[in-house]
């Protein structure tokens, strides 16, 4: 299980190696907000995601035979960046396992990093049965991109970062909105939050239709998504919460949040206006939700992560189209 401690840990391997990402603020953002919006922009973090600090915990935490032996991982683009950079940098081969309809970028990018691509069929194929195939086969250290007690830790150091970044604000008391997945991001910052900065609230925050944690945390045991694609927020589409990162998250998190793709395209279009970041839509449900269900936060603060940028071209023009 994670704990506060893992992170602890974690962010002492994370030292130099990751970028401390800033709080961000726009008035324009505030104002269609209600409050006032602090963005900490995790798609300027090495790979464009949060997910490299999880993958260098994971990785820098392994044993010199487990490194020698290469590593695998399945996702669909970020955990497979954020583990084949971090792969490389400790000198490590990687194979990831990515489905076939992930954003062209994200898979070229891996590719580029130095992973070893495997592509299958998210809709009639499993990552999960695939990717503990190879690493049988080939006796390769398995990384989950969020069930994972040192994925969970590096994750948690964003939560180190809001903590002591409010506390400097003078901030003690918010939601804290998270894009969610797995729950590793949500989970990991909430525990961090839970010891450093008691007074802030962390909140999942989902594509409609794939809200699969909100529903878990409404009914107190852990909901599946009907469907395993079919959303543009392709960063955070699981199938359900995890089994490690689900009781932290039921414990600690406030009610979860959900927003309409157009939603999370608009809140792209606001990111690169007023603060001139460039969102996955994946990455900008946690801003959409600040931005479009402000009657369901409360406070006069609230923090959001703004979890990735990696986008498509294609896709980023269509969200500029809201502001037109």
């Amino acid at each position: 299980m994670s704990t506060i401690d893992l992170i602890e840990a974690a962010a002492e391997r994370l030292k130099g190696n990751v970028r401390e990402t800033p709080l961000l603020t726009s008035p324009f953002l505030d104002e269609i907000a209600g409050r006032r919006v602090f963005v900490k922009p995790e798609c300027l973090q090495h790979t464009g995601s949060f997910k490299f600090r999880g993958a260098w915990s994971a990785i820098s935490a392994l044993g010199a035979e487990e490194r020698q032996r290469g590593v695998i991982a399945y996702s669909s683009g970020n955990h497979a960046q954020g583990v084949a950079l971090a792969a490389a940098k400790h000198g490590v081969a990687s194979v990831i396992v990515m489905p076939s309809d992930a954003p062209q970028l994200k898979i070229d990018n891996t590719k580029a990093l130095g992973g070893e691509v495997v592509l299958y069929d998210r809709a009639s194929e499993s990552r999960e049965e695939i990717g503990e195939a190879l690493a049988a086969e080939r006796a390769l250290t398995l990384i989950r991109p969020y069930d994972e007690p040192q994925v969970i830790a590096g994750q948690g150091t964003t939560g180190l970062e809001i903590a002591r970044q409010t506390e400097e604000l003078g901030v003690t008391t918010a939601d804290v909105l998270i894009c969610c997945g797995g729950g590793g991001l949500t989970s990991g910052i909430a525990l961090a939050l839970e010891k450093h900065a008691p007074g802030m609230r962390a909140r999942s925050c989902e594509p409609e239709g794939f809200d699969d944690v909100k529903r878990s945390l409404a009914a107190g045991q852990i909901q599946n998504n009907n469907a395993a694609s079919g959303n543009i927020c392709d960063a955070i589409l699981t199938p359900q919460p995890g089994d490690i990162t689900f009781p932290i998250l039921r414990r600690l998190c406030g009610p979860g949040l959900s927003v309409t793709e157009e939603e999370a395209l608009r809140a792209v279009a606001q990111a690169f206006l007023r603060l001139k970041i460039v969102l996955e839509p994946g990455g900008a449900v946690a801003l959409a939700s600040a931005l479009f269900r402000k009657n369901d936060i409360e406070g006069d603060d609230v923090i959001v992560v703004a979890s990735g940028g990696n986008t498509d071209p294609e896709v980023f023009a269509r969200a500029l189209e809201f502001l037109t």
